[in-house]
């Protein structure tokens, strides 16, 4: 077990210390701005215990680790309070074996997922962090999670996806890692080797989450199509799953953000989502139906509400922003944070054992009634891009 004392000084990161303030450096005050901490350490699940609060002021605390994985989500302290709380986050690096690595784009070189260390955010209104220890923890399950980008974990603002919100909806027994990138399909998603990364790091217990399509239909030639080239892929996944003792979980694509002329959603994805049905009927599978869940919350927030969960800012909106973002597809903090409540509520409704791991303040919801936009809040990361992601 690693421990560290935010009450006393510690240095910035460096591979010889192989810990330290990372980043954007030490904080000039605990509780004044966010701060980044790294620890190098091997690939794994690990423990994270926070101390939160100060013995000096009140607090308000979020947890994000790695690409912006959310975990604690604005905890109050009052001045002389220090509470505790525990996450499990998953650390990776690109290396498979000692001769092969997953073929990570030239965008993911610099992504906080696939370097050699572990590194947390503290963030929120005043966040104040007493101490934090870390440990390897082997025993619970992982859930992976494979996909495109609306799964990703999105580093810069103003982009987020559903697989970075879920960990807060989640207890300290149960850990996500995900593997999810940017315009990857089925078969593109195994052939960069990121399938074989994970399923390096597998276990019995463990469960593999796959949502594929939004890219795949795009895949056009001899023996492509949702019945054909892309139900042989997920059938790859399912049964590489199923041979180390991990359940396959499948999940339909996201809607895209096409209304048609009374208000409902444009279905967009061709055959792919029946294609989904099918193979989980026919292999076994558990089914979360996101493409329904997403239908129905965006036609809950309307035409013009459901702009709001996704990226669209008027031109100087965040630097460097010199256009306006209009994207229907990817998703920003409030939207990803809806969808991961979406995805919680399918666990809920596949029956999966997870339910046992749902958080103790998760509160039973519905895509028809969402969160209130004016009642979510989120302390940005200092990192922005205006550059979109992969896929569309």
């Amino acid at each position: 077990m690693q421990q560290f004392n935010f009450d006393a000084p510690l240095p910035l990161y460096s591979e010889e210390k192989g810990y330290g303030y990372d980043l954007q450096a030490a904080p000039a005050k605990m509780g004044k701005q966010a701060f980044f901490f790294s620890v190098q350490v091997p690939d794994g699940n690990y423990r994270v215990t926070v101390k939160l609060g100060s013995k000096k002021q009140a607090g308000s605390t979020t947890v994000r680790g790695e690409s912006r994985r959310l975990f604690i989500e604005n905890f109050p302290t009052k001045k002389g309070e220090l509470v505790t709380r525990t996450f499990v986050i998953n650390k990776r690096s690109p290396q498979i074996s000692a001769t092969e690595s997953v073929k990570i784009k030239a965008r993911e070189k610099h992504k906080l997922n696939w370097d050699d260390k572990l590194t947390l955010e503290f963030n929120g209104s005043s966040p104040c962090v007493s101490s934090m220890s870390i440990e390897r923890v082997d025993t619970i399950p992982t859930v992976f999670l494979c996909g495109n980008s609306t799964v990703v974990d999105q580093d810069n603002e103003p982009w987020a996806s559903w697989g970075q919100m879920i960990p807060r909806f989640l207890d300290e027994n149960v850990c996500i890692a995900n593997y999810a990138e940017s315009g990857e399909s089925a078969n593109t998603f195994i052939a960069a080797g990121r399938l074989k990364k994970a399923l390096t790091q597998m276990k019995p217990g463990d469960y593999l989450f796959m949502e594929f399509g939004h890219n795949d239909q795009k895949q056009k030639g001899p023996g492509k199509g949702a019945f054909y080239s892309f139900m042989t892929s997920l059938k790859i996944f399912i049964d590489e799953a199923r041979e180390r003792g991990v359940q396959p979980v499948l999940v339909t694509p996201t809607c895209r953000r096409s209304f048609d002329a009374n208000g409902k959603i444009i279905a967009t994805h061709l055959d792919f989502p029946e294609a989904i049905c099918f193979l989980a009927t026919r292999e076994n599978v558990p089914l979360i139906d996101l493409q329904e869940f997403t239908r129905t919350l965006y036609e809950a927030l309307g035409n013009e509400g459901s702009k709001k969960a996704f990226v669209h800012y008027p031109i100087g909106s965040y630097p460097g922003q010199t256009v306006d973002l209009a994207d229907n597809t990817h998703f920003n903090t409030y939207g990803a944070y809806q969808i991961a409540k979406c995805v919680i509520e399918g666990i809920k409704t596949a029956g999966l054992p997870l339910v046992a791991h749902i958080a103790a303040d998760y509160k039973t919801y519905s895509p028809t009634t969402p969160d209130a936009f004016d009642s979510f809040h989120w302390n940005e990361s200092p990192f922005t891009e205006i550059e979109k992601p992969d896929g569309n």
